[in-house]
């Protein structure tokens, strides 16, 4: 299903990361545009992450509209449960 996407998504993540390929490959599938932050080599930008994560510290991250959904299995789980497409769609 294509999403009408207005929500802000970002996802923090690293390359080679299976998890991180999984969750952006979903957002992809339902048309949704993301920002994606690299970690990997940012120190400061991992740092942003878990302080806004709550201390997580494993990639991706993902926050839709600046609420922080989690990883890649809390994602599929909100798919899963029809509450995606809201969230993708600003609601």
């Amino acid at each position: 299903m294509v999403v009408l996407t207005v929500a802000k998504i970002e996802i923090y993540s690293s390359p080679f990361c299976g998890y991180c390929s999984r969750a952006k490959q979903l957002l992809r599938g339902k048309g949704a545009a993301f920002e994606e932050i690299d970690v990997m080599a940012d120190g400061a930008k991992r740092e942003v992450m878990m302080e806004r994560a709550g201390g997580r510290q494993t990639v991706p991250q993902i926050f839709i509209d600046g609420r922080h959904i989690g990883g890649c299995d809390d994602l599929y789980a909100l798919d899963s449960e029809g509450k995606l497409d809201p969230l993708l769609a600003g609601g």
